[in-house]
């Protein structure tokens, strides 16, 4: 029997010795646990991929039975650099990694390929706001930080709570790709406002400049916005609550508890913004709940859950006050109210081998109504009594694979399913001679099927892809994506490599529901379901130029965009029926040049350019009165694009203190007072330019006071034509921050 034992220890001993558990902890600059980082192991002699694995709010990742021997690990963290660090298996202790903060090219992303990268390797325009920068800008809305990344065109129709669409590249309002927590958020069709999106409780914001339908399926024509929930990572909870206001009655409170355990994070936060605005029905309330839980199953099955519900009402002062000039009195009954729930769910599963799955399901419900009671005295011409109601309902799931053998190839496969219902009604003028009644309802299925290859070799990066959309408007399309990065001078300390990089892709919308399912009603408008998918082909090409050890990067690239199969609205001249249909063609191009600087850890700025040029290139018959050439007519340029456009936002932060400098011009850009000849007609919006300012001062570990002034030199301007923006306006407030380590 001892025989035996001994024999046996003689066999276990060894499988000790050569299989043992490799443990990671990774860390930011200033020591907090870091969540949501890929982890990509390679054993260090042949580089052959060992397995992929995502840290939860403590920053830990752990390989279990890991042979005996020298592993690379590339170490990918969301808004830092890249690093790849040597580790040995089996080691004594977990290894502490240290994330370090780059500037853009070299910073790792999420939008450019779906998973963690960095920025440059994809060939891909991208931009972000972290978690420190949106802290010191303290928007109450996406609308308010949007502006602060290079590319973005914001336009507000009026001032907290209006109506805020997105421009990029000259492309519509409805050309934007939406997530948030990974959840599509766009009305079918494409818009999406960003004027009541409620800023607390997100950590990290993207803008991917560029058609990108290959990944994220129709809507994602000019480019893709996503927005990501905080994940707690104290070991230690944190309960943090606070208040600001300020000038025009603005109120605005907010609590959270976030923490995390072994195998747990979670960050539940709450928040209410109230403002009286400026002038009279200028008012606006926001409020918010939400939540962001992720639970480790294994060290390689990782669940996480988010969920976030919107509540706001708007005052609509409707358009009166053009470039200085009030032509008109602003509406005084005019209400906006929305009601916005998402929830999503994820499961990664890490293996086999150096594989990684995502699975993932969602529901977005979305509920808008905009009313008017009355016609104020004055606005009789323009205004009437109304009601319109929306409901959109999408629910889906995905899955998406991640393969990655070597250092040097990535392979990505994925699917989703999605199902898109609405229901729109709409009461203009009732009891009036003019009463008319409009009812749309409809349901339709998407269906995305995607691959991708990322290959790197020496200074070459290529990335490659192609995706399959089915949709039951549209019907079948098919949609290549192709980058190429080249690192054509290394450099040295000074000038720290150049790299070149070019790409071509295209992207397609779906049509919205009134498009395709028609109008029932008082004026009927034919369904057609014919058709086709809008469509852009685009290419670009630039430069990135580091210098100084890349603590600065400049780079330049022109974009071109060709817009086909646009819809337009269109009258048979034979027996009058209406219809929506394929009609329109348009082109916009231009060039970007931006500069980054990561100065220091506490120091950081963007700067950013954009040149834009649009022109209408197809289009029906447009005759006066009843349609105005210089807007919709051919070689019209597309209205509220800016030829020229800037921004600029410097951030210094320290332990006890931080602060923040943001400008944002805009130059004249083409739009209509669309008050049909009441006026002389107007045909532009004048140029502006503003300047914000933030801070905030730890008065002690658990006492923060902090102030923001907006607007600085209280420059009046419409971003929309009609509707003044918000004179110099200031908040100020205090933090208070309970527990944590």
């Amino acid at each position: 029997m001892k025989r035996f034992i001994f024999f046996l220890s003689g066999l276990l001993v060894p499988l000790a010795v050569f299989a043992a558990d490799l443990t990671l902890i990774i860390q930011s600059p200033s020591g907090e646990r870091v969540a949501g980082v890929q982890i990509s192991l390679f054993r260090a002699e042949d580089h052959a991929g060992v397995g992929i694995l995502t840290t939860t709010g403590d920053g830990v990742a752990t390989y279990t039975n890991i042979a005996k021997g020298d592993y690379q690990a590339e170490v990918l963290a969301p808004g830092f650099a890249a690093q790849t660090v040597t580790v040995s298996s089996p080691s004594k202790a977990p290894i502490t990694i240290a994330m370090k903060l780059a500037t853009v090219p070299q910073t790792v992303v999420v939008s450019a390929t779906a998973t963690p990268d960095v920025a440059s390797r994809g060939g891909s325009s991208i931009d972000y706001l972290n978690n420190a920068q949106l802290t010191l800008l303290n928007p109450p809305s996406a609308s308010n930080a949007l502006p602060y990344i290079p590319g973005a065109i914001v336009n507000t129709s009026g001032r907290y709570g209006g109506q805020a669409s997105l421009f990029v590249r000259g492309g519509e309002s409805s050309y934007n790709k939406v997530l948030i927590d990974a959840v599509p958020v766009n009305d079918p069709g494409g818009f999406y406002d960003f004027g009541v999106t409620p800023m607390n409780g997100i950590g990290r914001v993207e803008l991917e400049r560029g058609p990108e339908s290959t990944i994220y399926g129709t809507d994602a024509m000019t480019s893709v916005v996503q927005m990501w929930s905080s994940t707690g990572s104290s070991l230690k909870p944190i309960f943090e609550f606070g208040a600001d206001g300020g000038t025009f009655s603005t109120a605005n409170g907010y609590a959270s508890v976030a923490g995390s355990d072994k195998i747990y994070d979670y960050n539940f936060f709450l928040n209410q913004f109230d403002t009286q605005g400026q002038g009279i029905n200028d008012a606006y309330s926001n409020s918010l709940q939400g939540g962001n839980i992720g639970i480790r199953f294994s060290p390689r099955v990782l669940f996480r859950f988010r969920l976030r519900h919107s509540n706001n009402w708007t005052g609509v002062q409707s358009n009166w006050w053009f470039n200085g000039n009030p032509v008109l009195p602003p509406n005084s009954n005019q209400l906006a109210h929305q009601n916005n729930f998402l929830a999503s769910a994820e499961l990664a599963v890490g293996g086999p081998g150096a594989w990684q799955h995502t699975f993932s399901g969602y529901e977005y419900n979305h509920l808008q109504a905009n009313s008017q009671q009355y016609v104020n005295a004055g606005r009789e011409a323009i205004d009437s009594p109304f009601s319109n109601l929306s409901k959109y309902n999408r629910a889906g799931f995905s899955y998406q694979g991640q393969w990655t053998p070597r250092p040097w190839a990535q392979t990505s496969v994925g699917y989703t399913f999605e199902d898109e219902n609405g229901h729109i009604t709409s009461n203009f003028a009732p009891g009036t001679e003019f009463a008319s009644y409009s009812d749309t309802s409809g349901v339709r299925f998407n269906n995305y099927l995607y691959a991708q290859e990322l290959l790197t070799w020496q200074r070459l990066a290529v990335l490659g892809g192609v995706g399959y959309v089915n949709n039951t408007s549209f019907g079948n399309r098919v949609v290549p994506r192709a980058s190429a990065s080249f690192l054509l001078f290394r450099g040295t300390e000074t000038f720290s490599g150049t790299r070149l990089r070019a790409g071509y892709s295209e992207g397609i919308k779906e049509p919205s529901f009134l498009q395709s399912f028609g109008i029932s009603g008082t004026f009927p408008v034919l369904p057609n379901p014919n058709l086709k998918a809008e469509q852009n082909k685009s290419w670009e090409a630039g430069v990135e130029q580091g210098f100084w050890g890349n603590k600065l990067s400049l780079s330049a690239l022109y974009y071109s965009n060709q817009f086909h199969d646009q819809i337009e609205y269109f009258t048979n001249p034979v027996n009058f029926t209406a219809q929506y249909v394929n009609l329109n063609k348009s082109m916009s191009h231009g060039a970007e040049v931006e500069l980054h600087g990561q100065i220091s850890t506490h120091f950081s700025f963007t700067g950013g350019y954009t040149y834009t040029s649009t022109r209408i290139q197809e289009a029906p018959p447009c005759e006066p009165p009843f349609c105005d050439p210089l807007i919709y007519g051919v070689g019209a340029p597309l209205l509220r694009r800016p030829k020229q456009a800037g921004t600029l936002l410097v951030t210094y932060t320290r332990p006890r203190f931080g602060a923040t400098v943001g400008v944002v011009a805009v130059g004249r850009r083409p739009d209509s007072d669309f008050l049909f000849g009441l006026i002389p007609p107007i045909y532009y919006a004048a140029g502006y330019a503003r300047v914000d300012l933030g801070g905030w001062y730890n008065v002690t570990r658990h006492i923060t006071m902090y102030a923001n002034l907006n607007n600085a030199f209280n420059n009046h301007y419409n971003e929309v034509l009609g509707y003044p923006a918000l004179k110099a306006n200031f908040r100020a407030g205090l933090r208070f921050t309970l527990g944590g380590e």
